[in-house]
């Protein structure tokens, strides 16, 4: 993989993680980040140019279909699960 091929793909890759960890829903949230690290481990392995582009230009289109979904995810509120509340005391 080229040098510039290999910035933009770690550079898409945090992307994709940073922009899911925007979700408000902790379901969402978790699954996405997720779902990105494995299907990049998956392919870290690809050497033939024309599908690593394939493969970014796909991550491109999931990159934005994850932002509108962030972006109507926070139009809605709903209320935080048990599981995200740390600062309650367990017993």
């Amino acid at each position: 993989m080229a040098a510039s091929s290999r910035a933009q793909v770690l550079d898409l890759y945090r992307a994709m993680l940073r922009e899911s960890k925007r979700f408000s829903a902790y379901n969402y949230r978790t699954y996405a980040v997720r779902r990105i690290r494995d299907a990049f481990r998956e392919n870290k392995n690809v050497k033939d140019p024309v599908e690593i582009q394939t493969l970014v230009n796909k991550a491109k289109r999931d990159l934005g279909i994850i932002r509108r979904q962030v972006h109507i995810g926070q139009l809605y509120s709903t209320d935080k699960l048990i599981i995200e509340n740390r600062d309650m005391p367990r017993t």
